[in-house]
């Protein structure tokens, strides 16, 4: 049976002329498909996949012409690698994905499957942690079907127009910081790819499809340079003899290193992630293979700097684990994430309590800017938890160290001066923890007070007691008159603004504090519906 696609490419024409096409196009399939050739092509295509998945985690298809080509191109791969074959659907690393009947030749049977088969291999070549890595398709999953952390594809069949830019979307799907996918061409369909890659961009794929794998080596090495440049006057190589404490406290220095650079961590962040997509492009390429280990070192000081630092770039941690993993896990030497902590000989804070001795062990820490980053995202994350429970602390504390590191931008104080003044800060978060336990007050009842007692004054006219006492009135009635939906019901919330409004005057909170007061109430009383909608 011809491959649909002659079907569709002679609609249209005169029988005769259809004719003159199907012996061509028989013809084409049995050059394709001609036995030494295929062997030709799974030896390098086999080669090829195992090490472009050793140094980059993912998946890959094969289009072959015919069904026919399909069958024996895995023939000939599983006799090249037979643990990758399995007769099991929930097992083995390469499938083939075809229709046919029944009556179909004896040897295609084992790969014909029914439609809820086929959805079973779908969903298994999807999860990129199955082990399935491979699959042989003629025209299935060409069209419609999104596999994004599938990075590779091999083209063995004449294509052009529309089902090329089609086979270009299948690999080019976005897939956290995945790089446009890697088209394998064993036809010579360079200018048929050119012109579906212009047709792709224009109907408004994203990405790039990478065609030239030279060009991704070039790229490769340009963005090594750079990191290169940025480590210049500091032996990195050195540090990658050394044993796992001197590695350890290597990656230390060369952090350090960075981080005294101008804007040093933010360029290097994105020199490194430029350097990593350009690596996957590039490998197998002997001189992507080459420098694997010194990516490999980038990427545990990346690792390393965002762990400690906090990553500015807005991806989540989620995100850039999954990244890091499937682009350079496997190519580098060490894929531990260093423990800035154990390499400095200390031990890991509780973020919420943080010790006197502790911050005395990061005040002598002679890594003078790891310190001060250090410092800045253990308080940043005890802000953020903050900022789920208690308003008023979480922004106060927010504008104090934003202050202090803009102070440090601006160069108008050094190193060691905002390290103190972070030390001051993290003192204060401890302290303003435990101010609640001693005025007697529950974790919620503290935001109440805090909402309350924001304005001084308010404070200084009523006193402690009955600040407090108002802040345990008011978040009972709140528990007592909202459901968990409450947030999304604007007659709900006025009938709480009420309520708040009506507390406030019944116990004699100032008049011209009133209005702030009630919002900063509102506003915490929704944060904290919030919290007990989720328990």
């Amino acid at each position: 049976m011809l491959d649909p696609e002659f079907e569709e490419i002679t609609e249209g024409q005169e029988e005769l002329g259809k004719q003159k096409l199907r012996m061509k196009w028989a013809t084409i399939e049995a050059m394709v498909g001609a036995e030494k050739r295929i062997n030709l092509v799974a030896n390098d295509l086999v080669e090829h996949f195992e090490k472009r998945i050793g140094s980059m985690n993912g998946k890959a298809m094969i289009v072959c012409m015919s069904r026919r080509i399909a069958v024996e191109m895995y023939q000939v791969i599983t006799k090249l690698r037979p643990d990758w074959h399995s007769e099991d659907d929930s097992k083995g690393a390469i499938k083939i994905v075809m229709s046919g009947s029944a009556s179909d030749h004896l040897d295609w049977q084992p790969h014909i499957r029914s439609k809820s088969a086929r959805e079973i291999l779908a969903a298994r070549f999807k999860d990129p942690n199955d082990e399935l890595k491979l699959v042989i398709v003629r025209d299935m999953w060409l069209t419609g079907f999104d596999c994004p952390c599938m990075h590779t594809m091999y083209l063995d069949k004449p294509m052009g127009g529309h089902n090329l830019m089609q086979a270009i979307a299948r690999v080019n799907r976005v897939f956290h910081d995945k790089p446009g996918g890697l088209v394998v061409d064993y036809l010579g369909l360079a200018d048929s790819l050119k012109k579906a890659l212009a047709e792709y961009t224009a109907s408004g794929g994203k990405g790039e499809a990478a065609i030239d794998q030279e060009e991704a080596v070039k790229i490769l090495l340009e963005k090594f340079e750079i990191i290169q440049d940025m480590f210049h006057g500091f032996d990195y190589v050195q540090v990658m003899k050394g044993n796992i404490s001197n590695r350890l406290s290597g990656i230390m220095l060369a952090m350090e290193f960075v981080l005294n650079q101008e804007d040093g961590k933010k360029r290097y962040l994105q020199e490194v992630l430029s350097l990593t997509k350009a690596f996957a492009l590039a490998v197998p390429h002997e001189k992507a293979i080459a420098i694997r280990n010194e990516i490999g070192f980038f990427q545990e000081v990346k690792a390393a700097l965002i762990k400690t630092t906090g990553d500015e770039s807005g991806r989540t941690p989620d995100m850039m684990d999954t990244a890091i993993k499937q682009l350079v896990s496997r190519a580098v030497s060490s894929t531990e994430v260093v423990d800035i902590f154990a390499a400095a000989g200390m031990a890991k804070p509780d973020v919420s309590i943080l010790s006197d001795e502790f911050l005395e062990e990061v005040k002598s820490l002679p890594q003078r800017n790891l310190a001060l980053e250090m410092l800045r995202k253990l308080i940043n994350d005890e802000i953020k938890v903050r900022s789920q429970k208690n308003i008023v602390q979480a922004r106060s504390f927010s504008e104090m160290l934003e202050k202090s590191v803009r102070k440090y931008q601006n160069r108008a104080i050094e190193t060691a001066e905002v390290i103190q003044e972070l030390i001051r800060i993290a003192q204060e978060l401890r302290e303003a923890r435990k101010h609640g336990e001693s005025l007697g007050l529950s974790e919620d009842e503290t935001a109440f007070y805090d909402a309350l007692a924001e304005n001084g004054s308010a404070r200084k006219i009523m006193g402690d007691d009955k600040l407090k006492f108002l802040a345990q009135e008011l978040i009972k009635s709140v528990r007592q008159s909202v459901s968990i939906d409450w947030t999304l019901r604007e007659n709900t919330r006025a009938q709480i603004r009420i309520m708040v409004k009506r507390i406030l005057r019944k116990y004699g909170y100032p008049p011209d504090m009133e209005k702030k007061a009630t919002e900063l109430v509102i506003e915490q009383a929704e944060l904290l519906c919030k919290e007990w909608s989720n328990h």
